[in-house]
């Protein structure tokens, strides 16, 4: 039997794209065809440059249907590639909602056209993902017809992210595994172990990823003199990343806004114990001082006190550590939900035929 073809819009290279694409070639089968803006949006420049890419890409994206015939699309991001995709003019269609909203940031002078094209997309998809429940109660403020919705994480690979039980003792032993952008509040963690850097606490901090804040950082943490200490990994093959949270003991991110992480997931299902900003979608799946830690955003010496508080509490964070696992293993499998996913395309698939 023919393989089915799904042409999916979005950037090939992020890790939350592989384990999509993978996902349903994996259990659905598909040949996947991909397309992308090729243009990066690393400066002022570049961001225009892109942003004229995108106004041509219709015209590309439709050859390419003319040529491939796929069964159908799939996007990711509701403001960009998910408007994209139902411009096409074939169904099925589905689109990715990325974040707590899309509509980031709020202050853009695009913000305006951003919310119309996402009104758009989400009344002319198919089918519209909401990764995780923060998701969902933001598309229901939109007023959007929630039985198109899907709420379900992709997951992640439980036999790649797994680890037995750790020993929390001694030295902390810290993981951010988030891109160095600002977004991400790197620069508050930091500040945070320069104060554990004062009351001499023996750390180790360890950030997995690269980004347009690396130099930024490497001269904070100078400043701070914690550098012995904090080590920069730069960009590292996904294969790779289990084994760094498996030498951690904790997970630390801040980022001032976020949708379903799966770098909290891989974290949990490693038993890193996850100290992060108190935000909607941390707040999703983390609850303070049960299965976590969370911080208010941008507050380092708050985020300081709850690090030091995991070195008097190794029981609860063991117990802690144990929760994430669990919900893991019943709520984030990439082998359950991905299947899922693309029994569900299938169905979609069939239907319109």
């Amino acid at each position: 039997m023919k393989k089915r073809k799904i042409l999916f819009l979005g950037e090939t290279y992020r890790a939350d794209a592989i384990t999509w694409i993978r996902g349903l070639q994996e259990f659905g089968d598909f040949e996947i065809i991909t397309w992308e803006l090729k243009k990066p949006s690393n400066n002022i420049k570049n961001r225009l440059l892109r942003l004229l890419e995108y106004t041509c890409a219709l015209p590309q994206v439709k050859k390419i249907i003319r040529l491939e015939k796929p069964d159908m699309i799939i996007a990711e991001r509701t403001t960009s590639y998910g408007f994209l995709a139902v411009l096409c003019g074939i169904k099925p269609v589905a689109i990715a909602q990325q974040g707590y909203t899309d509509l980031w940031p709020k202050n853009s002078i695009l913000y305006p056209i951003k919310k119309r094209m996402q009104k758009y997309a989400f009344k002319h998809a198919t089918l519209i993902h909401a990764w995780g429940p923060v998701m969902s109660q933001s598309m229901q403020k939109a007023n959007i017809d929630m039985q198109k919705v899907l709420v379900l994480p992709k997951g992640i690979d439980l036999e790649k992210f797994n680890c037995p039980q750790k020993t929390f003792s001694g030295k902390i032993n810290a993981i951010v595994t988030r891109s160095l952008c600002p977004e991400y509040g790197h620069d508050v963690i930091l500040k945070a172990f320069g104060i554990l850097h004062k009351k001499e606490i023996d750390f180790e901090l360890t950030f997995v990823g690269d980004g347009k804040e690396l130099l930024n950082l490497k001269k904070l943490a100078q400043n701070l003199n914690i550098a012995p200490k904090v080590h920069f990994t730069g960009r590292i093959l996904n294969t790779q990343l289990p084994n760094y949270l498996k030498k951690a003991n904790l997970y630390i991110s801040m980022p001032v806004t976020e949708g379903v992480s799966a770098s909290l997931f891989e974290a949990m299902a490693t038993r890193c114990y996850p100290i992060v900003s108190d935000i909607p979608g941390n707040k999703s799946y983390i609850e303070n001082k049960e299965n976590g830690q969370l911080v208010p955003v941008g507050d380092y010496k708050k985020l300081a006190q709850e690090i030091l508080w995991t070195i008097n509490n190794t029981n609860s964070i063991k117990n802690a550590t144990e929760i994430n696992y669990n919900f893991c293993s019943q709520k984030a499998n990439y082998k359950i939900n991905m299947k899922e996913i693309a029994n569900k395309y299938h169905t979609l698939i069939n239907a319109k035929k």
